[in-house]
């Protein structure tokens, strides 16, 4: 069975499906006359709880860590989820470095942290001149060390202290030196309410997922150069996707092809602020050069995060609504500490 959605989401041709919502989940999707689909199956319901962002797989253990409810849960395909860390004030995004630490966002406490292989916990970041961060939310990592993260305010406003000369928010852009000196590589000026953010495999380009989800924010994924030293020209910033009134992207991951797999979109209005049409929610595979070629439907609102995992990398996992959804994959993911 196949359905046809064409650019913009203007016009669903569904062909051999039940229903809309059935085509949801079961159909292929293929656009521009061509046929893409990344995936060996239908999304899969996993039997985990508390999953609400931020899905790491740890190859070592053969196990899937992510967040949710304030606390760190991990996943193994064969025993189910328990508790890994518990409290953890708005746990957001995690990341294993390449020590094997588990790095993580924790947006209630304001601030990023890493746990090693002991359970010895360190903050890493506190925050920058002196002022508290809004909320760390994402982070990826490059082969030499140094750590990216995304700092938005979702929610009540009234406690942001990163501002500038005029007193206005900047929801902005960081990077943590391998000394531990932390730098701001983007701000207002080129991000609205950054969240989702990825360093490419060959570390040309920082993707950085703008989400603004108040009415007539930003809800586009963009691309800048990454320089050697870790700086981003905000000159190079380049439009790889918009997602208009929709929910816009939210956590990401690439491919060994390239392929951008993008958690995005809403399956059910949240007026006036997003809509469900044009793009429901899902993971939106893109080309690189910012193309969709292929679209993963998933029903629970809201999808936020995926990975890649399983002995051979061919399972994306996926955080929607509080749960932890799976489907296989024709080709294997990276299997890179991003």
């Amino acid at each position: 069975m196949k359905a046809i959605l064409l650019l913009p989401f203007a016009t669903l041709a569904v062909s051999g499906c039940a229903s809309r919502s059935a085509a949801k989940l079961q159909c292929r999707y293929a656009f521009s006359n061509e046929t893409y689909a990344v995936t060996a199956g239908a999304p899969q319901k996993l039997n985990a709880k508390h999953a609400g962002e931020g899905p790491a797989w740890v190859a070592e253990t053969n196990r899937l860590l992510y967040v949710g409810d304030d606390r760190i849960s991990t996943y193994h395909p064969s025993s189910g989820s328990s508790d890994f860390r518990n409290p953890v004030t708005g746990a957001n995004g995690l990341l294993i470095d390449h020590n094997g630490r588990i790095l993580c966002t924790e947006a209630g406490n304001r601030i990023v942290t890493r746990t090693d292989s002991n359970g010895n916990l360190t903050p890493i970041a506190q925050s920058f001149n002196s002022k508290a961060f809004n909320s760390p939310n994402d982070l990826s990592i490059d082969s030499k060390g140094r750590i990216y993260f995304t700092d938005p305010r979702y929610g009540k406003r009234d406690s942001i202290e990163q501002k500038d000369s005029s007193g206005i928010p900047i929801e902005g852009v960081y990077r943590i030196d391998t000394d531990g000196s932390i730098h701001r590589i983007l701000d207002r000026s080129s991000v609205d309410r950054p969240n989702g953010i990825l360093v490419s495999p060959d570390e040309k380009y920082l993707f950085v997922a703008d989400n603004n989800n108040s009415q007539g924010g930003t809800r586009k994924l963009w691309r800048f150069h990454l320089n050697p030293d870790g700086s981003v020209d905000p000159k190079t910033r380049h439009l790889l996707f918009d997602w208009k009134t929709s929910r816009g992207p939210d956590g990401l991951k690439i491919d060994r092809r390239g392929r951008l797999f993008v958690a995005a979109g809403l399956n059910r209005d949240n007026l006036p602020d997003e809509t469900t049409k044009p793009y429901p929610g899902g993971v939106y595979v893109l080309s690189s050069s910012g193309r969709l070629v292929d679209f993963i439907p998933i029903p629970d609102d809201e999808v936020t995060n995926c990975a890649f995992g399983g002995p051979d990398l061919k399972t994306l996992f996926i955080t929607a609504g509080g749960n932890l959804w799976s489907v296989p994959l024709k080709e294997p993911g990276l299997g890179i500490n991003r």
